[in-house]
């Protein structure tokens, strides 16, 4: 069965950071994987966190199987800081599972329409996560892209995309990215989304919101503007959210698939399939990641302690999009598209720098500077020690 199976590629990010830490050169630097890091470089365990750890370790009692949809405290908490205080909620419209990451919500999201919606196809951005058509299509579920950025001006292509949604056929999904686009940095403004949202209602398109990085963008109220946008105009939807970045829970795979229904029957019938869905796939959830989020927005003081070291990453992420594009500016440097305060325009981890392929394989070769192969850079990854190695280097390339 095996003898004879040639290896597999790699995959197209991860993959990047096997190779970094492979390479024995002192000075690497590392702006490929999408993982938060702090002025020194390492991936933090926020305070947070770590005191909800201890009230969990304290007070538990059991390591049994949560439900397959996950622990209602959990989810209560999901909807919560998604929507806010919304009406949709107290109408019961809203049902939440807890999955393994939002990959996993990505998953089971692509697994129920595959059951329940033969035949649908998937809109995806262009571009967009380099995961996301795999997914859709490891599921059999069909994928199409719809225009979203433009190169030449490192701006979104308002009108091209608006123009794209309009021809999408109706019934057919769209997946959208909540804020923080990914790989590009850049998002709508709420006129933007409102825009967006009255095409999908016209054309009865029904929206997939992947909403990985709340709070990394404007802030955890301000970034959630497009996804209650787009619920005051459609009936129906799916969300995906993920605690990895904004809760610095990468390891413990806690994320979550929201259905928005037009009525409480249908949400909850709806569910139950997505339960079925979820029981063939991994069963029920793990359970660790999602009692520390829901420990934490469960009390006041750590809800506090979290919303301020969000608001320290999401200022130090900020702060290093404006110092690449100083440093790159003192240096004599542009990015293609011949200016480099996009950057600081941008939002998220990520910034679309416009390096080319080739650019890319020689900053990785020659400098050790790994970088995705779309040209996409984590911006996160950058601190004050290795800007002006990192910037020389680009220097080089373009």
């Amino acid at each position: 069965m095996f003898d004879q199976l040639e290896m597999a590629p790699p995959d197209a990010i991860l993959g990047l950071t096997e190779a970094f830490n492979k390479d024995p050169r002192p000075n690497k630097i590392n702006l490929s994987v999408g993982v938060y890091k702090d002025e020194a470089g390492k991936t933090p365990v926020l305070t947070a966190v770590k005191q909800a750890e201890r009230k969990i370790l304290e007070s538990e009692s059991t390591k049994g199987y949560k439900p397959i949809d996950g622990a209602p405290d959990y989810n209560a908490a999901v909807q919560m800081l998604m929507l806010g205080d919304h009406p949709l909620i107290a109408q019961g419209r809203v049902q939440t599972a807890h999955t393994p990451g939002g990959t996993g919500g990505l998953r089971v999201a692509a697994d129920y329409l595959h059951r329940m919606n033969p035949g649908v196809t998937v809109h995806l951005s262009d571009p967009t996560w380099p995961n996301h058509p795999s997914i859709f299509q490891s599921a059999g579920v069909e994928t199409k892209t719809y225009r979203y950025f433009d190169p030449k001006t490192n701006a979104l292509d308002l009108e091209g995309m608006l123009s794209a949604l309009r021809q999408i056929p109706a019934g057919d999904v769209v997946l959208l990215h909540g804020c923080c686009h990914n790989p590009s940095g850049v998002d709508p403004t709420p006129q933007h989304w409102r825009r967006m949202a009255a095409i999908l209602a016209e054309h009865n398109l029904v929206p997939l919101v992947d909403f990985a990085y709340q709070g990394f963008g404007d802030g955890l109220e301000e970034d959630a503007v497009g996804v209650r946008a787009i619920l005051e105009a459609v009936d129906e939807a799916f969300i995906c959210s993920s605690f990895s970045k904004n809760f610095g829970l990468y390891c413990e795979r806690t994320g979550a698939l929201s259905v928005i229904a037009r009525t409480a029957d249908a949400a909850a019938k709806a569910m139950s399939h997505m339960k079925t869905c979820i029981r063939t796939n991994y069963s029920n959830p793990p359970a660790h990641g999602g009692e520390i989020v829901s420990t934490i927005l469960g009390d006041p003081r750590l809800t506090a302690l979290w919303h301020d070291e969000v608001t320290m990453m999401r200022t130090r992420i900020n702060g290093m999009r404006t110092l690449f594009a100083d440093t790159l500016d003192a240096k004599g440097i542009t990015l293609p598209g011949g200016d480099n305060r996009f950057i600081v325009r941008q939002r998220g981890m990520f910034s679309f720098s416009g390096l080319n392929k080739d650019q890319v394989a020689t900053l990785r070769d020659k400098y050790a500077v790994y970088i995705v192969g779309s040209g996409r850079i984590n911006v996160a990854g950058m601190t004050e020690s290795n800007m002006d190695a990192l910037c020389e280097a680009i220097g080089k390339v373009v």
